[in-house]
């Protein structure tokens, strides 16, 4: 089903969750747990330097989702790191981009997360969530960035507000 023409307009920029959360690769799961509960969010983006089994150092980049904390619960591995249990691939698209490419790529990588990052400085600067996109498909309505010094939108707002 094709969205509305109303809606067809929208960029990613225009619905998503501008910042991101992270933590180090090195970050207890209890204490990811305790930031997702806190921030009220769904996903938390792990970065950094960790070391492998083989005591290198690699760069980490991945996505520790409410699904991948409910299966260390799950296997009883709650013990684990940040790093270890971010199973969910990253999967980027561009301020710009409009949203039914990103259920495009949602749907194709079978995520519920895509990594905003900016096309010109090749940084993350916002996540947008499946919920975003079905909050865009039935009401129309964008995260706020009104919550200075918060690094997650808190609330939602119209979108039509922002288009005068």
């Amino acid at each position: 089903m094709p969205l509305p023409s109303d809606r067809r307009s929208l960029m990613i920029r225009d619905v998503m969750h501008p910042g991101i959360i992270d933590c180090p690769p090195q970050t207890p799961l209890r204490e990811v747990a305790s930031l997702m509960a806190e921030q009220d969010v769904h996903c938390v983006v792990v970065d950094g330097l960790a070391r492998d089994r083989h005591h290198h150092e690699q760069l980490v980049w991945g996505i520790l989702s409410d699904v991948d904390l409910m299966r260390a619960v799950g296997e009883e591995r709650t013990d684990q790191q940040a790093g270890s249990m971010a199973a969910t691939e990253i999967v980027t698209i561009a301020p710009n981009d409009d949203i039914p490419r990103a259920a495009q790529l949602m749907s194709e990588h079978e995520c519920s997360h895509l990594v905003v990052v900016d096309p010109d400085e090749d940084r993350p600067i916002g996540v947008l969530s499946s919920l975003d996109v079905a909050r865009t498909l039935s009401w129309g309505v964008r995260p706020s960035s009104a919550v200075a010094g918060n690094n997650r939108a808190g609330g939602v707002e119209d979108i039509a507000a922002h288009r005068a």
